[in-house]
């Protein structure tokens, strides 16, 4: 039988500014650990803490612009557009434009706190 998802988590997010994190699907929402999925809505100037996480992280930019770096270089990621970081790899994410960014993140494995592994 299907899962119905009436409403996501809301989960406290990393960085400068406050940024909304809407789990919908993922460890704390609905249980689950293979997959998560999440609505992010971050302000202009926003930058989180650099991470090398233990997950692929596909994200879709739905609205502003999301700036992606990494070692090879900085990827400027626009409404429509999509990226993926491959676990294993350093990445850090922000919002610097005026409008910020709303996108989804899918992880596979689930985010986790454990496996994230976030810069000091």
């Amino acid at each position: 039988m299907p899962t119905l998802i009436k409403k996501p988590t809301v989960i406290e997010a990393a960085g400068n500014k406050p940024k909304l994190i809407q789990e919908f699907i993922g460890r704390v929402n609905s249980g689950t650990e293979a997959l998560s999925i999440a609505r992010m809505k971050s302000p202009e100037g926003w930058v989180e803490p650099g991470q090398t996480p233990e997950f692929d992280e596909y994200t879709l930019v739905l609205s502003g612009m999301l700036r992606v770096e990494t070692i090879e270089g900085t990827f400027d990621i626009h409404a429509g557009e999509a990226i993926i970081a491959h676990k294993g790899e350093w990445v850090r994410y922000s919002s610097p434009s005026s409008d910020g960014a709303e996108y989804l993140a899918v992880c596979s494995p689930a985010f986790s706190p454990s496996t994230v592994h976030r810069d000091e």
